[in-house]
């Protein structure tokens, strides 16, 4: 699975301007175990580099967008981030084995209890999973060094932007269902500007909302 994440990465670096990605990321894909984060009729896929659905309508994400995201954060072991979209747990795991904590937030409730179960049986004690609506980010935590969105709104959620401490990366998937979307990053310098990055077209479940 990493040699495919590492092709993928020199194939799509003429998007990504990455032909490699951190050393840390590439040794976080071959620790987490995959298998532990899907449904069981699908862990003989688990270690293909291909998205797979948990239910609920939802999918745990390709390996390599995975990794991708995860260097896009520009992260470290000094660094608090907040996931939202936690989905499987499997993201958050990935960023636990590089950074200081990982907060991560999930809407869906059954999908969320279930990952907070499988991190903590796996060990991840530098993860905080709660149930929400993740447009609204996790201020009582912030500010964060990086945050990683997992699913596309139409646009990027303020309150995130709000959150993001100066020197901070947002990485988000952006666009409308049924439209083509963007993997962006958003950097906020210490003015409180953002720069936003294009950096590869993507296809992620819509960004849910409460009612």
């Amino acid at each position: 699975m990493v040699a495919e994440i590492e092709q993928n990465v020199r194939d799509t670096s003429h998007y990504t301007g990455r032909a490699t990605l951190d050393d840390a990321v590439i040794t976080a894909m071959a620790t987490v175990l995959r298998h532990e984060f899907v449904p069981s009729a699908q862990r003989n896929l688990a270690y293909l580099n291909r998205p797979l659905p948990i239910g609920s309508r939802q999918t745990i994400s390709q390996p390599y967008i995975v990794a991708l995201m995860s260097d896009l954060a520009n992260v470290d072991s000094r660094s608090v981030v907040l996931e939202v979209g936690t989905g499987s747990g499997y993201q958050a795991a990935v960023l636990a084995e590089v950074v200081e904590h990982v907060y991560t937030i999930e809407i869906i409730e059954s999908l969320g209890r279930q990952a907070g179960e499988t991190l903590a049986r796996l060990g991840y004690r530098n993860v905080t999973v709660e149930i929400g609506d993740g447009y609204r980010g996790m201020p009582e935590y912030a500010p964060f060094d990086a945050i990683i969105v997992t699913a596309a709104p139409d646009q990027v959620p303020e309150p995130l932007i709000e959150q993001l401490r100066p020197g901070g990366r947002l990485v988000i998937p952006v666009g409308p269902v049924g439209a083509p979307q963007s993997l962006q990053v958003l950097e906020k310098d210490a003015a409180g500007r953002i720069d936003t990055t294009d950096v590869l077209p993507v296809r992620f479940v819509p960004f849910t909302r409460d009612e």
